[in-house]
């Protein structure tokens, strides 16, 4: 991007997020400073879902285990929203100079919409993300990684997608929709490299439903989009991107900025008006 000002991270978890254990609202205003980052947006996790933490996620993490019972079944702690709201206010005094976004990722808002509401109604939130993480597995939920050593690796993602349909149509609480490319994180080395073109209908479906309700899509850059989503988002209608680490520590701020936005200019999206805005399409 030579001297082009990255674009605003619309997706940053700070020590408000639950599962971000080495989270720090000041500290990641203090590096988007010196990153020359327009803007920020704390993006913190509000999720009602309970499910059940693979064995692995609990072996790996002692976050995690502190959180779950002995056999894996996670409660998400409550969102407490008026003392992010306050963080929030401290961060835009210390730092006049970084346009400070307040933010929610909501997970599953359509299976939760009186909790979604009710958070929602406690404060002004600038950047709400819609997400989904889970998936009905039995009686109860587990995310891709404890869906993938019982179902086949394929199924898992259509049934993701097709779910993510269903979380936009279903919901209308949230402006950008958060890492449609979810379950790649996890994909099984055993199934091979992940390749969207076997999933391009049902992408297509997912981001044509998403077009045709007017919000963006998030351009996540844990895991790098694949060009080809990006190009099939233009081509299905979709009007608006944003970029989003999903740090869940400073040090991942605006991880993979400079080639995300190269790709995005790519496929036909523009930055927008201020540096904290949507990019749009240009053609």
């Amino acid at each position: 991007m030579g001297l082009v000002t990255l674009p605003a991270d619309s997706h940053v978890h700070s020590e408000w997020s639950w599962d971000a254990a080495k989270g720090s609202m000041e500290r990641s205003c203090a590096q988007a400073v010196d990153l020359g980052l327009p803007a920020i947006a704390f993006t913190e996790h509000l999720d009602h879902t309970v499910w059940t933490v693979s064995l692995d996620a609990l072996d790996e993490s002692e976050h995690l285990a502190a959180l779950a019972t002995p056999d894996g079944l996670l409660t998400p702690p409550e969102f407490k929203a008026s003392g992010y709201l306050e963080a929030i206010e401290r961060c835009r005094e210390r730092f006049p100079s970084l346009r400070i976004l307040s933010g929610l990722e909501m997970g599953e808002p359509h299976w939760h919409a009186a909790a979604t509401a009710k958070v929602l109604g406690e404060g002004r939130f600038d950047r709400v993300l819609g997400s989904l993480h889970c998936l009905p597995d039995g009686d109860g939920f587990a995310e891709p990684p404890g869906l993938y050593g019982h179902r086949g690796a394929a199924e898992v993602v259509r049934e993701y997608l097709a779910e993510v349909a269903r979380l936009v149509t279903e919901s209308d609480v949230f402006c950008v929709l958060a890492h449609i490319d979810y379950p790649v994180r996890s994909w099984p080395a055993q199934a091979g490299p992940f390749d969207p073109n076997a999933f391009e209908d049902e992408f297509r479906y997912a981001l044509r439903v998403l077009a045709e309700s007017g919000r963006a899509l998030e351009v996540n850059t844990r895991v790098p989009l694949h060009p080809g989503v990006v190009r099939w988002w233009h081509e299905e209608g979709g009007s608006a991107i944003t970029f989003g680490s999903d740090a869940h520590d400073p040090t991942r701020l605006a991880f993979g900025f400079g080639e995300a936005a190269g790709m995005a200019e790519a496929h036909g999206f523009r930055p927008g008006r201020h540096p904290y805005d949507f990019w749009t399409r240009s053609h």
